[in-house]
């Protein structure tokens, strides 16, 4: 295999490692938002005093109703639109892999909202690992606590109306 710009014909080459290498360094990094400091999947802010009552609702729902978990089963949820509400973690790297969520979500009219950090998604979902992405079919004893957020998340976006 020969790289396009010729790398690998130079003695120093260790293959295409070096190609990777380069790359990064020459292109700027843009999967955050300078300004904020958030990904650029991330539609809006999840006020702090959201963040628990979210953990919670995934908390309570995966012991008394229906989660998956993940990014592929959430995907699944959307599209076949059983989802009450898609959480999704504000950390992930590379932020490609939940990117599709939120404009799945829009598109579906799906209610979806952020928490900062995988770790605390994984825990909420009572596994040891983290976990980029959630959705709640069946909220079982957590209901009212998604009727909050999904209110709350609606008045957030502009009033939109969502599932």
């Amino acid at each position: 295999f020969q790289a396009e710009d010729g790398i690998r014909d130079q003695p120093r080459s260790r293959g295409l490692g070096d190609v990777y290498k380069r790359q990064t360094l020459l292109i700027p990094h843009t999967r955050f938002d300078n300004t904020m400091g958030k990904a650029y999947y991330v539609k809006f802010e999840t006020p702090e005093d959201l963040v628990s009552p979210i953990l919670e609702a995934v908390r309570v729902a995966s012991t008394s109703g229906k989660v998956k978990k993940g990014t592929n089963e959430a995907t699944k949820a959307i599209e076949r639109g059983t989802s009450k509400l898609i959480v999704i973690a504000e950390d992930v790297e590379p932020p490609e892999v939940v990117a599709h969520l939120p404009i799945l979500c829009e598109e579906q009219g799906a209610a979806y909202a952020f928490v900062p950090n995988k770790e605390e998604l994984g825990k909420s979902l009572g596994i040891d690992i983290t976990s980029a992405a959630a959705a709640i079919l069946d909220a079982g004893d957590a209901q009212h606590i998604v009727d909050q957020v999904t209110t709350k998340i609606a008045d957030l976006k502009g009033g939109k109306t969502e599932q």
